[in-house]
């Protein structure tokens, strides 16, 4: 939790609910954290929360074994707002009735709003997005009802400090869903002043309290999250942070030139600066199998870091730019037990660094957010996710300096049409792969034997389903166009319409 900001504490009931709805309450401007529904009343007071939402959920609350939370939470004087299941468990739990109801309701329905201050300025009749099967057919005593569906006679209800809804107001489909929310905050008398601003000023203060006047390192990966972490904790200790930027040559076209000159010379960092390309290809020689190839990259990277940041004297800090789903889904009770694989390649746990994660309350657009206040460029502010190995896994097969070179020409013709088309922001991923085949084309007046070029977009919230994107068919044809014309070696142009699953994002 925030030191000096306002917290609401969203309670997972096992869904994918919880994140979108701490990610709402942030687009509010006040802090919010996801915790388990195991937490007691005692250790959810001890939290100071300015106020409570019950998540939504898979199962039924009237199942034995279906989780709930600890009744004494309705006793703490905090505002609370259930949503869904936890609209349900409200009813249960303090003595209404929840039932099997004639049907149930799945997506966009009608719902009648009656009254209740939750709903104020709101229209009496309204779209909402259901996605449930029992219902409310009674609200508890001292609750007015404020709201019904064809299916769902206690849609909505209230007191004047709890309040519950059916539906999901935290999705897009819910046109009013987003001002329920923040009705529910100003209810609730929450302060919503919480912004990037405040996030600096706070992690810049945390951050010289840890490390004192000791010195931190940090392995830059030339992604979004390790160049945002990298720049807050400069901001706050200045000359005590060097920089480890491991050029491993298989990164796309002028990136690693672009990290020397973001950090080195725009952000004044220390920077130490690897070249490293010829000992990844030379240990790349006549590796083919994808996860010998990964193995391959992670353990020399490894071993280069571990040989550089040796030589840094009296680093005890180690910078690494975990964000908050990373936090969330390592499935503690109370969210704080990170993963151990992130931005500096899966750095071993026998390395004697204390971890400084100045991004671990974060989501990755407010890690955007807050590398635009530091300055950094949009280049690297709004960089697209970029696997560990690099294009190492997009050439299928050996992977040579040769085929490096053609891919990253091609993949750079790929990022610069959608980019000339406005449609960058819009695709989570988007790239070039190379596979390992060659096949007959006809260029001018000769016959041509190279390779296919394979191009993969895809639209994403967080890369644990993917579908292929839309690109407008223009734009592919400038792709193809010009990758054929301008990158030799490339006689033939493709474009993945798998969607994940069954596929991958990546090819290997």
């Amino acid at each position: 939790m925030t030191e000096t900001n306002p917290t609401v504490l969203v309670v997972d009931f096992g869904a994918q609910y919880a994140q979108l709805i701490a990610r709402r309450v942030r687009e509010a401007n006040v802090f919010s954290e996801i915790v388990s529904h195991d937490l007691t009343a005692e250790e959810v007071a001890s939290l100071r929360p300015a106020g409570v939402i019950l998540s939504g959920g898979p199962k039924s609350v009237r199942i034995e074994g279906a989780p709930t939370i600890d009744p004494d939470i309705y006793e703490l004087d905090i505002p609370i707002l259930g949503i869904c299941y936890g609209a349900q468990l409200i009813a249960r739990q303090l003595g209404g009735t929840v039932s099997q109801f004639e049907a149930g309701e799945y997506g966009r329905t009608s719902l009648q709003v009656t009254g209740g201050n939750l709903f104020d300025g709101q229209p009496a009749e309204q779209d909402v997005w259901m996605s449930h099967f029992d219902c409310i057919t009674e609200a508890p005593e001292g609750f007015t009802v404020t709201a019904a569906t064809k299916n769902a006679p206690a849609a909505a209800f209230e007191n004047d400090r709890i309040f519950a809804v059916q539906y999901h107001p935290e999705v897009s489909h819910t046109p009013y869903g987003q001002q329920t929310i923040e009705r529910w905050l100003d209810l609730a008398g929450i302060d919503r002043a919480w912004t990037m601003t405040n996030v600096i000023e706070e992690q810049v203060a945390a951050i010289r309290s840890q490390v004192g006047k000791g010195r931190a390192i940090c392995g830059l990966s030339g992604g979004v999250d390790s160049a945002v972490a990298a720049a807050l904790v400069h901001k706050a200790i200045g000359h005590q942070l060097t920089c480890v930027f491991v050029d491993t040559g298989l990164m796309r076209k002028n990136e690693g030139e672009q990290v020397v000159e973001t950090f080195q010379k725009t952000q004044g960092i220390e920077l130490i600066h690897v070249k490293a390309a010829e000992e990844f290809f030379t240990t790349l020689e006549g590796v083919t199998e994808p996860e010998a190839k990964r193995k391959a990259i992670g353990e020399l990277f490894i071993r280069i870091f571990e040989r550089t940041s040796g030589g840094i004297e009296d680093a005890r800090f180690l910078v690494q730019g975990t964000l908050y789903p990373d936090v969330i889904e390592s499935g503690d009770k109370h969210a704080a037990t990170i993963k151990s694989h992130h931005n500096v390649g899966g750095l071993p746990e026998d390395m004697d660094f204390e971890l400084v994660e100045p991004l671990r309350t974060l989501f990755k657009d407010e890690v955007r957010s807050v590398g635009t206040e530091l300055g950094l460029p949009e280049e690297i502010v709004w960089r697209q996710p970029f696997p560990g190995p690099g294009l190492g896994v997009r050439i299928i097969g050996e992977v040579t300096p040769e085929k490096v070179l053609i891919l990253q020409e091609a993949d750079f013709i790929v990022r610069d049409e959608l980019q000339k088309a406005g449609l960058e922001r819009e695709i989570w991923q988007a790239f070039a792969v190379l596979p390992d085949i060659r096949s007959v084309g006809v260029m001018g007046d000769e016959r041509t034997y190279g390779y296919p070029c394979i191009i993969r977009a895809v639209t994403s919230e967080d890369a644990m389903t993917a579908d292929w994107a839309r690109i407008p068919f223009d734009v592919l044809e400038a792709m193809s166009s010009r990758i054929i014309n301008e990158v030799n070696g490339i006689n033939r142009v493709a474009y993945d319409i798998t969607s994940k699953p069954p596929g991958t994002i990546e090819w290997e």
